[in-house]
C-alpha cells in the first residue's frame, strides 16, 4: 500500500506541471489502457485503448484549456477559434 501512495504522489507531480491538453492526454491515456485490457483481457487492447483514450482527452484537454472559446469553420471550410456566443 506505501508503494501505491509514493507512485500516485509521483504520478501527480509530473502530471501537475503540464498544460491543459498534456493532462487530459494522460489521463485519456491511462484510463484508456486500463479499460482495454480489462475489456478484452490482452496488452494489445490496452494499447488500442491507450491510443484511444490519449486522443480523445487531447481534444477535451485543448478545449478546457480556452474557456469562452468555440470552434468554428469558415464557409471555405477552415476551422478558426472565437469567443462563444453569450
Amino acid at each position: 500500500m506505501k508503494h501505491l501512495s509514493i507512485l500516485l504522489l509521483l504520478a501527480g507531480a509530473t502530471i501537475a506541471g503540464c498544460t491543459p491538453t498534456q493532462q487530459g492526454a494522460g489521463i485519456g491515456a491511462a484510463s484508456g489502457a486500463v479499460i482495454g485490457g480489462v475489456a478484452t483481457g490482452n496488452v494489445r487492447g490496452a494499447a488500442v485503448g491507450a491510443a484511444i483514450g490519449g486522443a480523445a482527452g487531447a481534444v477535451i484537454g485543448n478545449v478546457a484549456g480556452r474557456p469562452g472559446q468555440c470552434y468554428y469553420r469558415d464557409r471555405y471550410g477552415r476551422r478558426y477559434v472565437a469567443n462563444c456566443p453569450g
